[in-house]
């Protein structure tokens, strides 16, 4: 059985269609969702899951001793953000070589890193007169936006297009997409 922990800063669609999609596997548990923010309405989600929650501000959340022992005490063998907004740190990411999987709104490289997320990159990509868009399955490095990537799925931008038109487009392919690359990630690390 391999344990995941989800990170969250925001509403938990992601968080939520994840833990749903391993409800009840035999090889797959989502165990812990971890938020930096206490006002996470993905938190809430969890909890009527079924699913612990722990939130750390971005001190907590940057202390080595703190990080480790929450994620041993878990059991944590493999990590899902979904929507979580801080910077991993690399002694995590020593901790975890891939075993931690980002899921970007874009298809990187385009519209990455430092304050390309959400609404910013739907936006970016409308006022580009992109054609096309997508999401990015990647491993998590110490460059924002910049592990190496897993997995991408594209979907057509009309010139008609809103960014809350091209934001739901988004959506579906992290619906559709995410859990299953998630699990099959995994299985190959068994």
């Amino acid at each position: 059985m391999t344990n995941i922990a989800i990170f969250v800063s925001g509403n938990g669609t992601n968080c939520e269609n994840i833990i749903r999609h391993f409800d009840g596997s035999s090889d797959v548990r989502v165990v812990l969702v971890l938020s930096n923010r206490a006002d996470a309405y993905a938190l809430v989600r969890a909890v009527s899951l079924g699913v612990r929650t722990a939130v750390m501000d971005k001190t907590a959340f940057r202390n080595e001793e703190s990080l480790t022992e929450l994620m041993e005490r878990h059991n944590v063998d493999f990590i899902v953000l979904a929507g979580f907004l801080l910077m991993i740190p690399p002694f995590l990411i020593a901790r975890y070589p891939h075993r931690i999987v980002n899921i970007h709104p874009a298809l990187l490289p385009k519209y990455g890193g430092k304050g390309m997320y959400g609404r910013h990159i739907h936006e970016a990509v409308k006022s580009a007169g992109e054609t096309e868009t997508g999401i990015t399955i990647h491993y998590v490095s110490e460059v924002c936006d910049g592990g190496e990537i897993i997995f991408q799925a594209r979907t057509a931008v009309t010139p008609e297009d809103t960014p809350e038109d091209i934001a739901a487009k988004v959506g579906r392919l992290e619906q559709e997409h995410y859990p299953e690359v998630i699990g099959n990630v995994v299985r190959q690390l068994v």
